[in-house]
């Protein structure tokens, strides 16, 4: 269990057991590292640097994108910041650059906050915590959020870890994803339709290699186990390596994203498996929005196992 400052991302919480180890860090409450013994599970990023493109983030109170930053909730109209300008977009929510506190650490887990405060484009104060925790079973996320404010807030919330098999290449990685629609989308990447997957490219109902297919792509129509669990698996062809990240009855879709926009030594590297409340754009369209009472307590939980 360390506490280590670091310029770019602040305080680096790490966490140990059972061979996995993790660090989460001040900045955005981000997951920078998740390692399975001596294996870098997640493609993170250096304890000086910056999130490369959302690497490790939390996305909330909205994930992915919301159309010229406009909606309309509870017949009044809002307007956020375009945090994507060269898509007219407002992305990702706006917890991720905040610096979070930490609450309470022990070797294994720890447990960050953020108050959000009322804001132009989001008048609600929220309360967001995390505890991230590792034992033999991998990685866990346990997630929470209070509405402190006196009335409705609108509410989606998604996490954005880069996930590897060190040597094995995207375009020969096994992909599983158990979702039966893909979300069609737009040149901005908004939603515009929803097609079945089956006889498609994009039909990874069963693990196929992904070759050179590019994806960011919002998988819908997901399916859970007996347990309320889905889950995505990437796996190593030749071999039974296999990294899992799974979500519970919460989540009810997945983004998988083959960082083929991303530059250098991250293009294609590795890929992004988001669970997500929500599809894009479920501020403008009330798609599967969670729409929070006054006081109200949200939780939910997802991981990752190496």
């Amino acid at each position: 269990m360390t506490s280590v400052v670091a310029a770019q991302s602040g305080t680096q919480w790490s966490i140990e057991a059972d061979g996995q180890s993790a660090v989460v860090v001040e900045v955005g409450g981000t997951l920078r590292d998740y390692s399975a013994g001596d294996v870098a599970v997640l493609d993170g990023f250096g304890t000086d640097e910056l999130s490369p493109a959302s690497a490790g983030q939390i996305l909330a109170p909205w994930p992915n994108r919301i159309r010229d930053g406009q909606y309309t909730f509870e017949e009044q109209s809002y307007q956020l910041s375009l945090t994507e300008p060269a898509r007219h977009n407002a992305i990702h929510g706006l917890v991720n650059w905040s610096r979070w506190t930490l609450v309470e650490q022990s070797a294994s887990a720890v447990t960050v906050e953020l108050e959000l405060p009322a804001q132009v484009g989001y008048p609600w104060w929220l309360t967001l915590r995390s505890t991230w925790s590792v034992s033999a079973d991998g990685l866990r996320c346990d997630a929470e959020v209070v509405n402190n404010s006196a009335s409705n807030a609108p509410w989606g919330y998604s996490v954005h870890p880069y996930v590897q098999l060190p040597g094995v290449s995207v375009d020969d990685t096994l992909l599983h994803v158990p979702a039966r629609k893909r979300i069609t989308a737009d040149a901005r990447l908004l939603p515009i339709g929803a097609n079945a997957v089956a006889g498609t490219e994009y039909d990874f109902t069963e693990p196929r290699k992904i070759g050179d297919l590019v994806l960011d792509t919002t998988f819908g129509d997901i399916t859970h186990d007996a347990d309320g669990i889905t889950e995505v698996t990437i796996a190593d062809p030749s071999s039974d390596r296999k990294v899992v990240v799974w979500a519970d009855d919460k989540f009810k879709y997945w983004q998988v994203f083959s960082g083929d926009t991303l530059h250098g030594e991250r293009f294609r590297r590795s890929l992004a498996i988001e669970p997500m409340t929500c599809p894009p754009d479920s501020f403008r369209t009330g798609r599967d929005l969670i729409v929070l009472a006054p006081g109200e307590r949200w939780t939910a939980s997802w991981g990752i196992r190496g």
